[in-house]
């Protein structure tokens, strides 16, 4: 678009209000709008077909009464619970977390481990030649891998990587 120039494509006009904006609530007892009841709407014709009220269902059958039991002939499905064990979001610090092998909520215990994030700083810098500051990424925290560990079985739970 050149500069100077009103743009080619503009957005269509607004239509308005709508035509009944403003106007009184209708009186009780008013038909209800085509569509949605069992009257006819007032123009005389049938909804369109899928708009009419919902068909029975064939095989339907009502729940049974739980207060007074199951109806004869009928089985009691068992009800099924699921619990779903999220995981926090473990990084650097302890975190609780469930053990899967002993079976225990438990306090992680965290160890650093040297990981790719170490190594690179470290090729990092030898390739930058700072070889007497190559073995520091090493011994920073910060630069290595956690492991999470449970307290109480020693089992790996989670290991967060720096990269």
């Amino acid at each position: 678009m050149e500069k100077g120039y009103p743009p080619h494509e503009s957005a269509p006009p607004y239509p308005g209000p709508p035509m009944n904006y403003g106007a009184a609530a209708p009186p009780p007892g008013h038909a209800p709008l085509p569509g949605y009841g069992p009257s006819v709407p007032s123009s005389g014709y049938p909804p369109p077909p899928g708009y009419g009220p919902a068909p029975p269902l064939s095989g339907y059958a009502p729940p049974p009464n739980f207060a007074q039991g199951p109806s004869p002939g009928t089985t009691a499905v068992p009800t099924t619970t699921v619990t779903y064990v999220v995981t926090p979001n473990l990084q650097d610090a302890p975190g609780q977390s469930l053990c899967p092998r002993c079976n225990r909520t438990v306090l992680t215990r965290t160890e650093h481990v040297s990981g790719l994030m170490a190594w690179l700083i470290c090729g990092g810098l030898c390739l930058f030649g700072c070889f007497p500051c190559a073995c520091i990424p090493f011994c920073v925290d910060a630069c290595k891998d956690v492991e999470h560990r449970c307290s109480s079985c020693n089992q790996v739970l989670y290991i967060y990587k720096r990269m």
